[in-house]
């Protein structure tokens, strides 16, 4: 299962999801990338890296990448993390 968590930036929410869903389950694929592209190989949040830390959870060497429609072919289950993220995921899925 290769599983795929989508948010605006990919530097809070789409990363930590990815980060927890890794550590229950290592054997699926997960990843996670935003629909804007202004933070495209930053890391994520300093914040949010530091709050999954105190919960167990390491995000330091996750990049931000942008949502692809080449992603619908890559990822059995994309996730958006709210419906105006799912608005443009749905905008970019082939036809």
């Amino acid at each position: 299962m290769r599983v795929l968590f989508v948010c605006l930036g990919n530097i809070c929410r789409s990363p930590t999801a990815e980060a927890i869903l890794r550590a229950m389950d290592p054997s699926l694929t997960v990843d996670s990338a935003g629909t804007g592209d202004w933070h495209i190989g930053d890391p994520p949040y300093a914040p949010a890296i530091e709050a999954a830390r105190r919960r167990g959870y390491d995000l330091s060497r996750l990049r931000a990448r942008q949502f692809s429609a080449k992603d619908f072919a890559r990822f059995d289950l994309i996730l958006a993390m709210d419906s105006s993220n799912l608005e443009t995921i749905e905008r970019l899925r082939p036809v």
